[in-house]
Parts: structure tokens; sequence; C-alpha cells
């Protein structure tokens, strides 16, 4: 008993914790590749590619915005992008 409360609270937590990311966005930017770069109020960036995919980048590489201003990634956010993209697809 005690087991199946322990994992229905960390369940719960988990989720709490999904359901603030998606509002931790601060802002999102087009790179000249196609691919979008969302930067969170923590200053931690995830990357989605052209084809709509959470990415991988490596934090400090050189990006290129549409506009043709550098920025450098900092972190690598996967899972809190891959959150964003989903979370319609996922129950609660």
């Amino acid at each position: 008993m005690k087991k199946l409360m322990l994992i229905a609270a960390f369940g719960l937590a988990a989720a709490s914790a999904q359901a603030v990311d998606r509002v931790q966005v601060d802002k999102s930017i087009e790179l000249k590749d196609g691919s979008t770069v969302y930067i969170f109020k923590d200053g931690k960036m995830g990357m989605e590619d052209k084809l709509g995919r959470a990415t991988y980048m490596a934090p400090g590489h050189v990006m290129e915005t549409k506009d043709g201003k550098k920025i450098i990634m900092n972190g690598n956010e996967i899972w809190r992008v891959d959150e964003l993209l989903h979370k319609d697809h996922r129950g609660s």
C-alpha cells in the first residue's frame, strides 16, 4: 500500500512539473535552416527541427536566426521541447 501511494505521489509531482513547464517558454526564435529554438524563462534552450521534432543541439553551438543574427545554444532541454510539442497528444 505504501508503495502504491509513493508511486501515485511521484506521478502527481511529475505531472505538475510538466504542466508548469508548458508556460515556461519566454520566446521562440526561427533559425535560417527552418528549425526553432525555444528559450525558457530560466535561460535554458531547446530545439525543434524543421520537421517539428524535438532535437539535440550541443550546448555552445552557434546558430543563425532567420534575420542573420547569431545566438549560442545554452543547455539542451530536449525533454521540455518534446513536452511542448506533444502536450495535446498525451493523457493528463
